[in-house]
Order: structure tokens, then sequence, then C-alpha cells
């Protein structure tokens, strides 16, 4: 983080809970919110503000949780992208419901999430794909994610590998490689503040739009 950034940091630390949350939030787009949320962490300096845990579920309910990054927010819903073959991969094509937690400590802030999670087309995908790295492409070719491995050197040498396949050929989406968008039934908005009484709003959405209710902290 440069001197800059940390200074911004320093100087917006402790802002939201000094001031709370604003009676007028909850007449607010919780969309237009986030975005607003997510703003003000970009602008703060903070590393990955785009960073979110993923919590997925089997069928029986046994849950896990990982790291993400959102790469696409709109009034459809989250986007991520990830290996279909991998484990919360699996869970959601069997179980497609799904949270999301944001935490911006540098406001006191988290914005939890719940919905629904279906396969973006292929189109979005590759549109999103082609803008990677050109190494995080192969990388996408070379790992068979959440799968057994031997021995790093296995790894490395599929890179190798499909690093002579491509040459400097364009690489193609791999067929089992892709995005997931979260449709959020709730959003809920928490702001830290002084003694542990927290300001939290939760949108609920309903037909036509989204209804608004403070909840206890």
């Amino acid at each position: 983080m440069s001197l800059k950034s940390s200074i911004k940091t320093v100087l917006t630390l402790g802002k939201g809970i000094a001031g709370g949350m604003p009676e007028a939030a909850e007449d607010a787009d919780p969309i237009e919110l986030f975005h607003a949320w997510y703003g003000a962490a970009e602008e703060s300096g903070i590393v990955h503000p785009e960073a979110m845990a993923l919590a997925t579920a089997t069928p029986e309910g046994r849950p896990s949780v990982r790291m993400v990054l959102l790469k696409e927010l709109d009034e459809r819903g989250f986007v991520f992208f990830t290996n279909y073959e991998s484990r919360k991969a699996e869970e959601l094509d069997a179980n497609a419901h799904a949270a999301l937690c944001f935490h911006w400590g540098v406001h006191a802030r988290q914005v939890r999430v719940t919905g629904s999670v279906a396969r973006t087309s292929d189109e979005e995908s590759f549109e999103y794909f082609r803008t990677r790295a050109r190494g995080s492409r192969i990388g996408a070719w070379a790992s068979e994610q959440s799968r057994p491995l031997d021995a790093r050197a296995t790894l490395e040498a599929r890179v190798r590998e499909m690093k002579e396949r491509f040459g400097g050929d364009e690489i193609p989406l791999p067929p089992y490689w892709g995005g997931y968008r979260l449709v959020p039934d709730t959003i809920e908005f928490w702001q830290g503040r002084a003694d542990r009484l927290h300001d939290r709003l939760v949108f609920t959405r309903a037909s036509g739009g989204w209804s608004a209710q403070r909840l206890y902290p």
C-alpha cells in the first residue's frame, strides 16, 4: 500500500463508527448502496476490496467456505468465476443456494448476501476469460482444481505442456471453466458502531422491488 493510501486508510478509519447508517438508507436501492460502499472501500486503498467469502453446502447441509473475487455486479446479481469441476462448483450444481460476505475493516463494514446461483453463459464467461493475464489462462487449463496433486512438479509440468500446446495462439475458454451469478434474495448491510451497538439493515426481495428492515445488533 502506498503512503497516500495508508494516510487515506487512517483518515477513513472510524468514520462509519461515528456516523452510523442514516435513516435514509432504508429507502435506498441495495445494489446502488452496495456500489457506494464498495467505492468507499476502493478509495480507502485496501487490498482486494472485491474479495468475498463464498459459502456453499452439499444437499445434506455440510457447509464449506472460501475466498473468491467479485468480478461483476448489476441488477442481475453478483458474478464470480471458477473451475466447474472444483468443490465449490460441484456443491453449487447440487445445491444452488449460496451466501457471500464482504468485510471492509477500514470502515467497520460488512455486507452479507444470500440467494440462488446459476452459471453464466459461455459468452459471458469467455468475455471475462479473455481479460485475464495469459499466465492465468494457462493456469486454468493446467489445474485440475480441488483434485489430489501428488507433487508441485506435476502441476508445473502441466503448465509447461499447456504453454507448448497453445504457443503464441489465442487461448480458448476451457469447457470446464466459467462463471456463476448469485441472484440475491437478501442483502444485509452491517455498520460497526461504538459499544457494539452496530447498525444492521437487511433488504429482502419482494414483488416489484425490495423491502428494508433494521435489525438489533
